[in-house]
Formats: C-alpha cells, sequence, structure tokens
C-alpha cells in the first residue's frame, strides 16, 4: 500500500455500519469505504449543492419540505453534470485498490452513492434553506 492509500484509510476513519459474513460485496464497499468517504465530505457536498442551487435560480428556499426533497432527487438523477462533480469528490477519496474494487462494478455501486448521497441531502434540507430566494 503506497502512502497516498495509506493516508486516505487513516484520514477518513473506521467502518461505518454492519459488516458481516453475510455481507456481499457492495455492502461491504459501501459500509467501508463510501460511508466514512460521505460523512467525511458532508461540509463539502452541502456547500456544492448550495451554490447549484444558488447558480440555478432553484427558488428552493420558498419550496415545501416534500417539495425540497423531490428537487435534490431529481437534480441528482437528471443533472449529469451535477451528478458527475458529486461522484468526483467521493470517488477521488478512493485508494487505488478501491478504484479497482469500483470500476469491475461502477453501475451498481453508482447507484448505492446516488441513493446515499440523497439521502444525506434530504436529511439536511434545512441548511440548504440557507439559499436566496
Amino acid at each position: 500500500m503506497n502512502q497516498r492509500d495509506r493516508f486516505l484509510k487513516e484520514f477518513r476513519g473506521v467502518t461505518i455500519g454492519t459488516v458481516s459474513q453475510q455481507s456481499s460485496s457492495d455492502e461491504l464497499f459501501q459500509n467501508e469505504v463510501l460511508r466514512p468517504i460521505l460523512k467525511l465530505q458532508n461540509d463539502l457536498l452541502l456547500a456544492a449543492f448550495l451554490n447549484y442551487l444558488i447558480k440555478n435560480k432553484m427558488g428552493f428556499k420558498n419550496q415545501t419540505p416534500e417539495k425540497k426533497e423531490a428537487m435534490i432527487e431529481t437534480a441528482l438523477q437528471k443533472d449529469i453534470k451535477l451528478w458527475n462533480v458529486f461522484k468526483g469528490m467521493i470517488v477521488g477519496l478512493f485508494t487505488t485498490y478501491e478504484l479497482a474494487l469500483y470500476l469491475k462494478n461502477s453501475s451498481s455501486l453508482d447507484k448505492r452513492i446516488r441513493g446515499m448521497l440523497i439521502e444525506r441531502l434530504k436529511s439536511q434540507v434545512q441548511l440548504l434553506s440557507r439559499e436566496p430566494s
């Protein structure tokens, strides 16, 4: 393991979630790699989404909580440029070994990343309401 990989693993911290003998490889990757990265990058992810709302004049602040959640989901499902920015923030913190695992199963892991990211943003929707009308 090279110096960068060792640094990333220490920097990200420990596994988040339950890992057992019955866990699938995707579930292991999610709990050992994705969850710690999403937790570490939380403030950056919020700031990037807030910037997206402001740049696109979404009027997010004036929406109902349900509408805000729908807007988050729609943005990350439909806006490919936005999704690629977020994916880059996450994949950029993979070790070389983790990147190799990700590339073998990127379609399935992308779905997990997107779902976890959507839920993370939805759970902090009040922080995104700082966006000007």
